[in-house]
């Protein structure tokens, strides 16, 4: 192939002759610098031409080679209808296989070629999958400063590692068109069931005070169709669908932007979603804009506790924009149709068209329709969490909607500048990062305490009463002490309310009485910030006051959280 980049420059440019009475051989300074100004710039363009048909013929490449990648893959047997070895094909697919791995030589050749007129960026080799996202690094709150969507990180081709996260499945170019008529038809389904109530929404006492909106799973069957058939789970399952509102003090282009970026999602649930990533984007929307987007996701959600099996899932996640409306939808859907093959960890579930619609209001704050729908299959859960799971509450909207609320009033805490502190907080970056350094031992705390997959815990006994778990794991993380970790967790019921057990942790006074870590001396609170709008709801610092005065000062950092909108009153 011709090297168009190479040939030009070695291309003579013309000489400007100069006029009247100079010489021809002499030349003013200034007609120099002005002639070497539009050599440099006619070479600049030219250079920019070639860089464009460079990669054009770079993305004339990549698409041939996913082309014949594709017919290689669906190639099959004649005699058995299985996958063809190379041995059993033709001269043809034979050959179709050397010209893919030509091609494949020719696309890294071509891509090192352009990255010398890029200012010295290399252009990554396309390869023969659909882009994949690269996961963000940022694990601050700092998440939400940044306005663009996921999808312009996207890269073109992906580590053999990363295919292979949450089941390494990619969706073939043929299935796209469907994924898109099934994203529309989810996000219908999900704007019916925000405006629908009963039949279809029941409401249900829970315990107490709680009263939540679940789904009639046979007045839901009679309403919505789905257009694929749904696989049957083996064995006994059940369906749980619930329903809430809300008001969020976040906009709704921060909280799309966090849903449709697998890293930011986990920051702003990081009680619940101990895993996620996104294994394919089929569709990246409107350029900048989150409308339309269309991305193939893997998640493991979880309860805090050890006696909980965490939930894994392969769904698709859709975005769209109702501009008349002032709306957003997020939707997600099961991947039925698609990889009927897929095996489900126990206990096996499937995200049914779930997700939020999330409309702006005049003072800056967004209101939130949360509705969750799943088939999971019936397993006995630990008699302790037994109705906190069964009855929708684990995993519900309710939950998943008081989350987001504490997350964004955290945030704006965060990005507060006239909330006044009370302690030693010397100035606003000092308060952000103590803030950002309780984030950190939040989610730290989560991710300890879950039965998320890379966590092995161990039973002290075999009664069935026991609920005390204990686990190691080795400490790699930056910033952490290396060495074993031993973490214990126990479980059990106590005859007082939540908001009397809460104060009794939250108060500095009482607390020293049930800390191990005070041996017995008091605690003084040296720092709070507010982080919400209950009184509790804070970041402290807090100092051991030892009756030793040789000995060295030490510090607690405490935040502690509670979450109004779990009580709904009938």
């Amino acid at each position: 192939m011709t090297l168009r980049a190479q040939s030009h420059a070695a291309r003579p440019y013309d000489c400007i002759s100069g006029t009247g009475d100079r010489d021809a051989n002499q030349e003013s300074p200034e007609s120099s610098e002005q002639r070497s100004h539009e050599t440099i710039t006619r070479k600049a363009q030219q250079d920019r031409s070639d860089n464009v048909i460079l990669r054009a013929e770079n993305e004339t490449l990549k698409n041939e080679n996913f082309r014949l990648q594709t017919a290689i893959r669906n190639v099959i047997c004649p005699n058995c209808g299985g996958p063809a070895l190379l041995g059993e094909m033709s001269f043809d697919e034979q050959h179709l296989r050397l010209e893919n791995a030509r091609l494949k030589d020719e696309l890294e050749r071509l891509s090192c070629i352009a990255a010398r007129y890029t200012s010295g960026r290399p252009v990554q080799a396309l390869g023969p999958t659909p882009s994949l996202m690269l996961p963000s690094l940022d694990l601050d709150m700092n998440m939400y400063s940044r306005p663009q969507f996921a999808a312009e990180a996207m890269i073109g081709g992906c580590a053999e590692g990363e295919m292979q996260f949450g089941g390494g499945m990619l969706m073939m170019e043929q299935d796209k068109g469907m994924a898109v008529e099934l994203a529309m038809t989810a996000a219908e389904h999900l704007v019916r069931l925000c405006s629908v109530n009963a039949p279809v929404w029941v409401k249900k006492k829970i315990s107490g005070e709680m009263v939540m909106e679940v789904l009639d799973v046979e007045e839901y069957g009679k309403l919505f169709q789905w257009p694929v058939e749904i696989k049957t789970m083996n064995g006994e399952f059940r369906s749980e669908g619930t329903r809430d509102t809300g008001i969020v003090m976040m906009n709704s282009i921060t909280l799309v932007d966090a849903f449709l970026d697998a890293n930011k999602w986990m920051e702003l649930f990081p009680s619940i979603v101990s895993k996620a990533k996104t294994l394919q984007i089929l569709a990246t929307g409107i350029s900048g804009h989150g409308n339309g987007s269309l991305h193939l996701m893997y998640a493991e959600l979880q309860v805090l506790s050890p006696l909980v099996p965490t939930r894994e899932a392969h769904f698709l996640r859709y975005c769209h924009q109702n501009i008349e409306e002032g709306t957003w939808t997020i939707v997600d859907f099961p991947i039925d149709g698609f990889h009927d093959g897929l095996q489900m960890s126990p206990p096996r579930y499937r995200r049914r068209p779930s997700g939020c619609i999330i409309q702006d209001m005049p003072n800056g704050y967004a209101r939130v329709m949360w509705v969750e729908h799943a088939d999971v299959e019936d397993k006995p859960v630990h008699q302790v969490f037994n109705q906190f799971v069964t009855n929708g509450i684990a995993f519900g909207a309710t939950r998943w909607l008081s989350i987001l609320q504490r997350q964004c009033e955290r945030h704006a805490s965060l990005m507060a500048r006239n909330i006044p502190d009370l302690g030693v907080i010397p100035s606003p970056d000092a308060r952000k990062n103590m803030m950002k350094l309780s984030h950190r031992m939040v989610k730290t705390f989560c991710a300890n305490i879950s039965s998320a997959s890379n966590q092995s815990w161990t039973a002290l006994s075999d009664s069935s009463d026991d609920t005390i778990r204990v686990t190691t794991r080795k400490s790699m993380e930056p910033g952490q002490p290396n060495g074993v970790i031993l973490t214990a967790v126990s479980t059990t019921w106590l005859p007082f309310s939540q908001d009397q057990v809460f104060d009794l942790l939250t108060d500095e006074q009482r607390r020293s009485q049930l800390d191990v870590l005070s041996n017995g001396n008091s605690l003084h609170e040296v720092a709070h910030i507010a982080n919400g709008s209950h009184r509790r709801n804070c970041v402290s610092l807090l100092r051991i006051n030892s009756n030793n005065s040789s000995q060295s000062v030490e510090l607690l950092l405490q935040e502690s959280s509670i979450h109004p909108s779990v009580l709904k009153a009938p």
